[in-house]
């Protein structure tokens, strides 16, 4: 152990036996162990980026703290770390590749929500969606033949009604489609990434196949390496899945066969909030936009965007809590940004995010924008939209949408 260098990982505040501690989440879930570490320790963690050794960081962390680190204490906890397979190394590589080999292996991708965020069983499950709908009432006078959706991907326990009006009402463009691209929030990926997968996705209602030719064609366009790369984050992602339950679901209640359906994982794009870039320059987005235009030539395409809207609060690190007038002040600046998707203006949509520096967090900021830009589409409609709690006290909030374009 050299130069140890930790992965990519997400860091949650808990407290353990009275004590602030930081919890070391691995969202490949390579291991069974999750680590804790305490505050002081923690800022070793920073410290692990593969520049240094061992001693150069005991020596480091002992300035930061003003106090001797034995250096037992720092090779402990990397020995743990690497036990954990949080470090990037041949170790933490090969398990990576025997969980990607095993998830390759399977026939399908087995869905992880299951009996957890949903029931497994299709008639309770059927019964479930029924509820939702239950509390919409409103008739359309002429079934809805569009191109896109966006719909949440909050747990149904809070967005189920936003799922019920917006998946109805698509469910006539749904039952025509020759395949459906279900464009997800990849949050766990590398900036600007699109990531694929061959493996066709489950749901409690049976498997929805997949089109590995038109796959295929995608991976080649950005390069094969690059967009199975991070593979492993379609395993337990669920913001393509909690989608793709809905739409196997339209099809189970039509007593219809499902199309194919292409799941499509994009990253963060908050590197071009700072470095200047713009994702319409993007070459891999570029290349890939205009092989899936090419390859659905004549098809009958849905695209999906898997999207939820603004995080704020507290509980995302606001030092506010969202009152009445800050809930109607987001409230306004949400309907600006569906305004922009509902005109099919990608450019303004981006737009909206960058002037305010992605302050409210969008959590579908990059899947959505590649979606417009693959639509191209020039009008639609908007048919929910709700501010869920996010934490106990009710004073963060999570802001979700339905919206069908044309």
């Amino acid at each position: 152990m050299s130069k140890p260098h930790l992965r990519s990982l997400d860091f949650q505040p808990v407290s353990h036996h009275g004590r602030p501690m930081w919890l070391l989440r691995d969202p490949w879930q390579l291991g069974e162990r999750q680590l804790i570490f305490p505050q002081a320790l923690a800022q070793m963690l920073l410290l692990c980026d593969g520049t240094r050794t061992p001693e150069e960081i005991q020596s480091e962390l002992a300035a930061q703290l003003g106090e001797e680190v034995p250096l037992s204490v720092v090779t402990e906890a990397l020995a743990e770390l690497d036990k954990a397979y949080l470090l990037i190394n041949e170790r933490f590589e090969a398990q990576r590749r025997r969980l990607l080999d095993d998830y390759r292996r399977q026939p399908y991708r087995p869905p992880a929500l299951a009996d957890l965020s949903y029931p497994a069983a299709p008639d309770d499950l059927a019964e479930l969606f029924r509820q939702y709908g239950a509390e919409d009432d409103e008739s359309e006078a002429e079934p809805w033949r569009g191109r896109g959706v966006v719909s949440p991907h909050i747990d149904y326990g809070r967005g189920g009604p936003v799922y019920a009006r917006v998946w109805r009402r698509a469910t006539p463009s749904i039952l025509q489609a020759d395949v459906v691209l279900i464009f997800g929030t990849d949050h766990n990926g590398r900036p600007g990434s699109i990531t694929l997968t061959r493996q066709p996705y489950a749901t409690p209602y049976g498997v929805l196949p997949n089109d590995p030719a038109l796959i295929d064609r995608l991976a080649e366009s950005i390069g094969p390496e690059a967009a199975y790369a991070e593979e492993l984050n379609h395993r337990n992602e669920h913001s393509v899945e909690l989608s793709a339950v809905w739409l196997h679901h339209t099809f189970h209640q039509a007593g219809r066969a499902p199309c194919p359906m292409i799941p499509i994982l994009i990253g963060s794009f908050h590197h071009f909030l700072h470095n200047g870039a713009h994702p319409a320059d993007h070459p891999p987005f570029v290349r890939f936009l205009a092989a899936l235009r090419e390859a659905t030539r004549g098809r009958r395409v849905l695209a999906v965007a898997s999207v939820d809207l603004a995080h704020v609060g507290p509980a995302f690190g606001d030092s506010f809590a969202m009152d009445e007038k800050r809930r109607a002040r987001l409230a306004d600046h949400d309907q600006q940004l569906m305004a922009a998707a509902l005109r099919g203006d990608a450019a303004d949509y981006y737009r909206q995010i960058w002037n305010v520096g992605d302050r409210n967090r969008i959590c579908g900021f990059s899947p959505l924008y590649l979606m417009l830009r693959f639509l191209e589409t020039s009008g639609g409609r908007q048919v929910a939209y709700d501010q869920c709690p996010a934490d106990p006290t009710d004073t963060s909030l999570v802001s979700i949408c339905g919206l069908l374009l044309d």
